[in-house]
């Protein structure tokens, strides 16, 4: 393997699963499925097994047990054996037929300690020792049935789901999000009076849930084998308050302290919270082809960072709807297609237009090879000419073998360049430079003023207008961008009249959507009086203010917005000399950023080497379903 990094640590981490899985029913869970869907791809997985059956499982309580002839299993999971977590592996264990079982676990051992209330000093004397993964085993063989059977459960990092050599995600930590100020009153409800926090400033691990606790603590465990795989001796940095916490968290991990005695690598890990700057994660100035298609194309199933890309276009299947769920969908990651896999890393590090142009170079080079009758062209790439290019493998079934991974990105090109929402894209960017003009020039309320006829309720909107959750992505860059200011008078008249307006539109849709369910409290838009509507909207806006004060405890990187035609999207960090950096933004990272970075340290430290890690890409539509999630203090870990 070449010089370690994220992907060798990733690839590493599944051979050790895989030596696991010949002949054996597995079973994932979605974050170690996304894993292993970047990092070497399910055919890896299917090709270890060895078996013409399909033995891949999602692992759930409803999942199909091993019959007869299935005498092997193993589990995958990114989660702690604990509660559900150990009710679903007996479940299926009790109506299987197993005689092995392997368990694995991307959560340390120390982690488990930990989570089963084993006090410090005492986990301590138990180094070298893994009882609860002891105990776990004598479970499994009881739910075998035979004392005699088989059963292990060990620890392996399944952290990181490697997008690029340079950007790596954590889909195991996909919620975790930076607290709010309104989450400090939620905190405060749980303690006495002489111990209320004033502010973010003041929250540290001891004010924390529980749960919140010990999700860090499993991210912490993580990154700890990722230093260790990475043979250095790190240093943590935080920028914001729950950076902070899990910057401390990593310094003091007992496993962590064991392993830098030895290692010989220096290296720093900086954490920043996402909400410092929501600026570039809900901005449209990224001019990236992946960010566009991230933002278009439906989600993957049971995936945080990928995307489905119809595939019907390559059949002899009519383009209709309903044909649509016939063909198995294709997909971004091609882990194991060095040719798409380079493209796909072109995508990443280009600008829109430079990216089109890779797609069709890569096309036509394709056809080439493969001798097909392409017609050159040159000019300006059109999605009808990149279809032409593809449609060309249709009939060809060795071809469209040989090309599967370039073909989805490039089908995924087309659906996004032809997709309606893409030209919107441009619209929002518009929007967005006449606000950073005005913000240099003008109050917030005259900003205000000029997004309020925008705000249209459902039957005067047409295709080119804003939807309810559309105009809550342009009230947060409002806001984000603005950072702190003064509340006057216009100010205070101004916001009132977009939250009328916004009340008024969130009552008439015919259609409360998952987010719009969220802010208002409503399953139905039939019971949403204004008044709920009204209400909702003024704790929107109370959130507003807060993302506007995010940067107002902070004496350095208070603005990402520099008067003139730009923005600055992320701040940068100023830890000590190290030929690494380690930059794990919390709550999310996207494409253009991941690339900003890297280019930003490449100009200022040639020599150094960085990564840029996150616990999810992000579209602009995330941001809004992550500030309303209704678990950021209270993580589902499945006990």
């Amino acid at each position: 393997m070449n010089t370690p990094g994220v992907l060798s640590f990733t690839q590493q981490a599944w051979e050790q699963v895989l030596a696991k899985a010949k002949r054996a029913v597995v079973y994932l869970d979605a974050a170690c499925a996304e894993s292993l869907h970047w990092g070497c791809g399910s055919s890896r997985l299917l090709e270890a097994v060895g078996s013409p059956a399909c033995y891949l499982r999602e692992f759930e309580p409803a999942a199909v047990g091993g019959g007869v002839e299935q005498p092997k299993a193993v589990f995958v999971l990114s989660s702690l054996l604990k509660g559900r977590i150990v009710e679903t592996l007996r479940d299926i264990i009790c109506r299987s037929h197993f005689q092995y079982c392997v368990v694995v676990t991307a959560v340390n051992h120390a982690v488990h300690l930990t989570a089963n209330h084993v006090p410090v000093a005492a986990a301590a004397e138990l180094e070298g020792q893994q009882p609860v993964f002891e105990q776990l085993e004598e479970k499994l063989c009881e739910w075998m049935g035979n004392m005699n059977y088989t059963a292990e459960v060990l620890h392996i990092p399944l952290l990181l789901a490697p997008v690029a050599p340079h950007l790596a995600l954590t889909p195991a930590f996909a919620s975790l999000f930076p607290l709010l100020p309104q989450d400090v009153h939620i905190l405060n409800s749980a303690r006495p009076d002489r111990r209320r926090l004033g502010s973010l400033a003041e929250v540290d691990a001891t004010a924390l849930t529980p749960e919140l606790l010990l999700q860090i603590r499993c991210l912490v465990s993580g990154l700890s084998s990722l230093c260790e795989h990475l043979g250095v001796r790190e240093e943590c940095f935080a920028v914001g308050a729950l950076s902070r916490i899990i910057a401390a968290d990593l310094a003091n991990f007992a496993p962590a302290k064991n392993r830098r005695k030895t290692a010989t690598g220096r290296a720093s890990v900086v954490f920043v919270d996402r909400t410092l700057d929501l600026t570039g994660a809900v901005g449209h100035h990224g001019d990236n082809l992946v960010e566009k298609i991230l933002a278009v194309l439906p989600q993957l199933p049971g995936h945080t960072n990928d995307v489905m890309v119809n595939m019907v276009e390559l059949t002899a299947l009519q383009d209709e709807e309903e044909n649509q769920n016939v063909v198995v969908p294709g997909c971004l990651a091609q882990s194991n297609d060095p040719a798409a896999k380079a493209l796909w890393e072109a995508l990443l590090n280009t600008k829109h237009k430079e990216a089109v142009m890779e797609v069709r170079r890569h096309l036509v080079e394709a056809a080439s090879r493969e001798n097909l009758p392409i017609k050159m062209s040159m000019g300006r790439v059109t999605p009808g000419q990149l279809m032409s290019y593809i449609q060309l493998f249709k009939n060809n079934l060795k071809s469209l073998g040989n090309h599967c991974g370039l073909l989805q990105l490039g089908l995924a090109t087309v659906q996004t360049l032809k997709h309606p929402q893409t030209a919107k894209w441009d619209n929002f960017l518009a929007f967005e430079r006449l606000l950073l003009q005005n913000i240099g020039e003008s109050t917030m309320s005259v900003v205000l003023n000029q997004l309020l006829p925008m705000i249209k309720p459902l039957n005067q909107r047409t295709s080119d207008d804003y939807s309810p959750e559309e105009l809550l992505v342009l009230l947060l860059y409002i806001y984000s961008v603005g950072g702190e200011f003064s509340v006057d008078k216009d100010l205070g008249e101004g916001e009132e009249k977009v939250k009328k307006a916004l009340a008024q539109v969130f009552c008439e849709e015919s259609e409360l959507s998952p987010l719009l369910r969220k802010i208002t409290g409503c399953d139905s838009s039939i019971n949403l009086t204004f008044h709920k509507s009204k209400s909702a909207v003024d704790e929107l806006f109370t959130l507003l203010r807060d993302i506007a004060g995010a940067r107002n405890l902070m004496k350095q990187f208070k603005s990402v917005y520099v008067p003139g035609n730009h923005t600055h999207q992320v701040s940068r960090p100023h830890p000590s000399d190290h030929p690494l950096l380690i930059l794990f933004v919390v709550g999310g990272v996207t494409v253009s950023e991941a690339k900003m970075i890297k280019d930003l340290v490449l100009s200022l430290k040639p020599g150094t080497q960085v990564i840029v890690l996150s616990t999810r890409l992000l579209k602009p539509l995330n941001i809004p379903e992550l500030l309303f999630a209704t678990d950021r203090l209270h993580p589902d870990l499945g006990f």
